[in-house]
C-alpha cells in the first residue's frame, strides 16, 4: 500500500464521477442486500434498538475502514459487510442466543486480524493467474449485466429510459454516463411518486453494547462458518476485483484493518466487514474515472456516505431500501458494463489460459453452492483445476518489491 501522493491536479470534473460511483456502490449495497440484515435481526428477535445498533455499527465500521484504506493507499478500497454471512445468519440466529453470536463475531474477527498480520492470504492471491481472475470477476458480475436488461420485462419504462439515456450520454460524454442515469433515474422516480420521502425524519442512531458470551457451540456453528464464508465469498473475489483493474495493494493490511474494525464493532452488533467485491467493481473500473490514479476518490466518497447512513441509523438505510428493485438492478448493471467488458477481454487475452478462464467464467456465472459456500469460491476452484490440468502447473508470479512496512512499493503502473 503506497502512501505516495498523486501529482495529478484535480478539477471538479475529476471529482464528480468517482464521487457518484461511490454513492452508487452504497445505494446498491443498501438497496440490494441489506434486507438480509433485517431478516436476521427479526429471526434473532432483536429489539428496534438492537437492530438500529447493528445498522450503526456495520455502517460506521465499513465507512471508516474503507475511507482509511483508500486514503492511505490512494486506491479505491471499498469495504462492505459480508453479504453471504448475513444470509447465513438468517438461519444461524434462529438457534443461537444473540450474546453467543456476538462472542462468535469476535472470534471470527480476531481470526481475520491474525490472517492479515500473516502473509499467507497475500501469497495465495499472487498464485492466481490473471486470466483466471478476470474470468472469475466477469462471471460474478454477469448476472448484474443481464439483470439490467432483464428489468425491461418488469419495468420497461424505467429500465428502458435508463438504458437509452446511458447510451446517449455515453456517446457524447463517457465520463458522465453513470452520473447522468443516476440523476435521471432519481428524478423519474420522484416525478412518478414511486419513492415516498414525506415521512422521512432524520434521527440519530444510538449504539447498544452487548456483553459477549463465548461457547463451544457458537464457535463451531457460527464463528467458523462465518470466517470461511466471508473469506471465500468476500475477501477472495474482492481482492481479485482490485487486481483485475490493475491495483496492487497488498491484501494483508486490508484483511487486518477490516478484521480490527469487525473486532471493535462486534459488541454493537456488526457481524463481519470485509473488502467489497461487486460494489467495489463500480468504483475500481473505468466508469469511476478514465484515469485509474484518480479512482481512489470513489473509496473516500463511499466511506463518507456509509458513515452518514450509520449516523442516522435506520433512517437513510430505509430510504435506499425504498428504491424499486428494478432501479437498483438496472443502475448497478449499467455501472458495471465497463468492468464486465474489461474482464471478458482480460480473460480471453492470454491464449495459454483462455480455455481455463472461460471455464472459470462459466462456473462462477453458474453460481454453484455446495456445503454452504457460494459460487465465487467454486468458480475459482474449478478454474484453477482446469488451468492445472491443461497446463500442468500454475504460473510462477514474480515477487513484488515491498516497502519497509511489508506493502508493495509505490509504482506508476495501475
Amino acid at each position: 500500500m503506497s502512501t505516495s501522493r498523486s501529482s495529478s491536479s484535480y478539477l471538479v470534473s475529476d471529482l464528480i464521477p468517482p464521487i457518484v460511483a461511490g454513492l452508487i456502490s452504497v445505494i446498491v449495497n443498501y438497496g440490494g442486500t441489506f434486507i438480509l440484515v433485517f431478516q436476521a435481526a427479526k429471526v434473532a428477535g432483536l429489539s428496534p434498538e438492537l437492530t438500529a445498533s447493528w445498522v450503526w455499527s456495520i455502517s460506521i465500521g465499513v465507512g471508516v475502514t474503507g475511507l482509511l484504506l483508500s486514503w492511505v493507499s490512494r486506491e479505491p478500497i471499498i469495504t462492505a459487510w459480508s453479504t453471504p454471512a448475513a444470509a447465513f445468519l438468517v438461519t444461524a440466529l434462529a438457534t443461537t442466543p444473540y450474546e453467543e453470536a456476538i462472542g462468535a463475531y469476535l472470534i471470527s474477527a480476531a481470526a481475520f486480524v491474525a490472517l492479515g498480520l500473516s502473509s499467507y492470504f497475500e501469497r495465495l492471491i499472487r498464485l492466481i493467474p490473471n486470466g483466471i481472475a478476470a474470468g472469475l470477476l466477469a462471471g460474478i458480475l454477469l448476472q448484474f449485466g443481464i439483470g439490467a436488461f432483464g428489468s425491461m420485462t418488469l419495468d420497461p419504462k424505467l429500465a428502458g429510459l435508463l438504458i437509452l439515456a446511458y447510451l446517449i450520454i455515453k456517446r457524447f460524454s463517457a465520463r458522465y454516463a453513470v452520473v447522468g442515469i443516476l440523476i435521471l433515474g432519481l428524478s423519474f422516480l420522484l416525478l412518478e411518486h414511486r419513492v415516498d420521502l414525506s415521512g422521512l425524519k432524520l434521527e440519530l442512531a444510538a449504539p447498544v453494547f452487548t456483553m459477549p458470551v463465548f461457547t463451544l457451540n457458537a464457535l463451531l456453528s457460527v464463528a467458523l462458518p462465518l470466517f470461511l464464508i466471508t473469506l471465500t465469498g468476500q475477501y477472495m473475489p474482492g481482492m481479485l476485483v482490485l487486481r483485475n483493474d490493475g491495483f496492487r495493494t497488498s491484501a494483508n493490511p486490508i484483511v487486518w484493518v477490516t478484521g480490527l474494525g469487525s473486532l471493535i464493532m462486534a459488541p454493537f452488533g456488526s457481524h463481519a466487514m470485509n473488502v467489497a467485491a461487486i460494489t467495489a467493481a463500480i468504483c475500481t473500473g473505468p466508469e469511476a474515472h478514465q484515469d485509474p490514479s484518480k479512482r481512489w476518490v470513489a473509496g473516500i466518497a463511499a466511506g463518507v456516505f456509509y458513515i452518514l447512513v450509520g449516523v442516522f441509523g435506520l433512517t437513510l438505510a430505509a430510504v435506499f431500501m425504498a428504491f424499486p428493485a428494478t432501479f437498483i438492478t438496472t443502475l448497478a448493471g449499467l455501472a458495471l458494463l465497463g468492468t464486465i467488458g474489461g474482464s471478458l477481454a482480460g480473460a480471453m487475452a492470454d491464449i495459454k489460459s483462455r480455455e481455463a478462464a472461460l471455464i472459470t467464467f462459466l462456473a462462477s456465472a453458474a453460481n454453484i453452492t455446495l456445503f454452504g459456500i457460494g459460487g465465487a469460491f467454486w468458480g475459482l476452484v474449478i478454474g484453477l483445476l482446469a488451468y492445472f490440468i491443461l497446463n500442468g502447473k500454475l504460473p510462477q508470479r514474480k515477487t513484488e518489491q515491498l516497502s519497509n512496512d511489508g506493502l508493495p512499493a509505490a509504482s506508476d503502473a495501475r
